[in-house]
């Protein structure tokens, strides 16, 4: 009986020895299948009843980061005198004015459009036929398709946009609620730093997590306010050279899709590069092309991540999905508002949990993990060049004798 017991003995201690790490893991909790189902659940039940109140939800969190945004200059007049009621005043006209030249810019833009629609539609109704015989020849035969150009009629577009700029009441409701919760909000932020130092005692993962995420918001919606400027007046002067017709349109159309990460270039492209086409050819439509990816490239991929830097810690696939996703729950403003809604689910699921910080390199926090690929990238290189060294010694030797 003896030789048996040592022998059962003898096997958890070798197993323990093979599941070394597992054994040094964190204990998975009872019921955690259970759990994640539970939290998707409620995922689900959220994102249901942000789409069902997408109206009220989407012009509130347009008026927060508008004021976190604001926020430094409030803090820069306090801090040279000036009383808290004129600070929160200033800052409210400052938002204000903003706000009433970006709607009459968008006016503009949107009264130019609809008298650019009936100067080209004999050239628009030509090349939609173009469209559909090309159709045709490759394969596609549908009477649908053969009556595209035939069918299309401007003045259904220019009807739709004048349902756009006509629809008072929403546009009316949605700037109610900006300026009201811009008011409220102006005149709560005074408190905030405050309350934050009365808060970090007691929460100090939560008081830092809530200041990294408006200095988050800030630098990024400001970052790329600026370079969406310099970006749709460069590409608004490359227009004007080329003699594209509605260059102010598209260039305002170019400022608004640079909030739009990885999306936004391709739709503010297409429209230059159709109206483009009608009066410069293919030339033109090329030369859009050329000089919106050289514009696109530098400001978006090379001058925008420096600036910004780890401001916005999330990876490119989630980025792309926080697009979609946030446009599909709150509408259009969703995708423009996509990184900072999503810097705050990761603010309330993450950054404020201890026990959820392993998951932030998988959110986007790469630093750890670019060190530890540069350390293996450097090992790889000196093991290499030592086995080359390795194969010429033993030739080296072999010519000497």
């Amino acid at each position: 009986m003896w030789p048996k017991r040592s022998h059962k003995s003898a096997e958890p201690k070798e197993e323990a020895s093979d599941s070394f790490d597992e054994a040094t893991a964190e204990p998975i909790p009872d019921h955690r299948n259970a759990f994640i189902m539970i939290g998707l659940a409620g995922a689900v039940v959220v994102c249901f009843g942000l789409g069902a109140i997408a109206g009220i939800a989407a012009p509130v969190f347009f008026a927060l980061v508008l004021t976190i945004c604001v926020h430094p200059l409030r803090v820069w007049l306090e801090r040279h005198g000036v009383s808290r009621g004129i600070a929160t005043g200033s800052v409210i006209i400052a938002v204000m004015l903003l706000l009433v030249a970006f709607g009459y810019a968008v006016l503009v833009a949107f009264g130019q459009f609809g008298q650019l629609l009936p100067q080209f539609q004999p050239q628009i109704q030509a090349w939609l036929k173009d469209v559909a015989s090309w159709l045709s020849s490759i394969g596609i035969t549908s009477s649908q398709i053969q009556e595209i150009g035939s069918s299309f009629n401007p003045s259904a577009l220019i009807g739709f946009v004048g349902g756009l700029v006509g629809g008072l009441t929403g546009w009316i409701t949605w700037a109610v609620i900006v300026f009201t919760m811009l008011l409220l909000m102006a005149m709560d932020a005074g408190f905030s730093q405050t309350l934050l130092r009365q808060l970090k005692p007691r929460r100090p993962l939560l008081a830092i997590a809530i200041g990294r995420y408006a200095h988050s918001v800030r630098r990024y919606m400001v970052v790329t306010t600026l370079l969406g400027l310099a970006q749709g007046f460069l590409n608004w002067i490359a227009l004007l050279i080329l003699q594209v017709p509605g260059a102010f349109i598209w260039a305002l159309l170019s400022f608004l899709c640079s909030f739009i990460p990885n999306i936004g270039y391709f739709i503010a492209i297409i429209p230059p590069i159709v109206f483009g086409g009608l009066v410069g050819g293919w030339p033109t439509v090329i030369a859009v092309i050329v000089i919106y990816g050289i514009v696109n490239a530098g400001v978006q991929s090379v001058v925008q991540p420096r600036v910004v830097g780890n401001a916005v810690s999330l990876s490119q696939t989630i980025t792309f999905f926080s697009v979609l996703f946030w446009a599909v729950i709150l509408g259009p403003l969703g995708a423009i508002l996509a990184i900072p809604l999503t810097l705050l689910v990761r603010l309330i699921l993450v950054d404020t949990n201890p026990a959820t910080a392993w998951i932030r390199p998988l959110l986007g926090e790469l630093d750890e993990t670019k060190a530890i690929m540069s350390a293996s990238d450097a090992e790889q290189k000196a093991q290499r060049a030592a086995k080359r060294a390795a194969r010429r010694t033993p030739q080296a030797s072999g010519d000497a004798s």
